[in-house]
């Protein structure tokens, strides 16, 4: 079994300076509930993640499949719980796909996989929240 490990110390108020194999970076809370905004906010680096690991995916499977976009994006949406602990309900995540001739379906072949069998952030959030998905394509 894989284990992961990080360390965090505490910056300004709220902050949290984060050393992950050594990339560092800060979350923090908004200046409305003390923090300082030194960073984003810690529940949107969750957000982030899932971007960064589909992407990941979806690129990785598009290479195998010799399918080559000009240019990659997603966008993610999301809805929060009303009441504490406030989570992710639902999730929308929009590929952008830019490029001529790009084939759908090894696109959306490769969106599946991701979201379906590699990606473990859409694994762990699908456990409370309901994650959604749109292709679109830019010539």
């Amino acid at each position: 079994m894989a284990k992961t490990k990080l360390k965090a110390n505490i910056v300004g108020n709220m902050g949290w300076e984060m050393d992950i194999n050594g990339h560092h970076f800060i979350t923090d809370a908004d200046i409305e509930t003390g923090g300082n905004d030194l960073g984003p906010r810690p529940k949107t680096m969750l957000l982030a993640g899932l971007i960064g690991c589909t992407g990941i995916d979806v690129k990785m499977i598009l290479n195998k499949m010799n399918v080559f976009p000009d240019d990659i994006h997603i966008e993610v949406e999301a809805e929060s719980s009303e009441d504490h602990p406030k989570i992710y309900t639902d999730i929308h995540l929009t590929y952008i796909f830019k490029g001529k001739g790009l084939p759908m379906d090894r696109l959306e072949r490769a969106v599946f996989l991701s979201q379906e069998k590699y990606c473990g952030v859409t694994a762990m959030l699908k456990k409370s929240s309901n994650i959604t998905h749109a292709i679109k394509i830019e010539e």
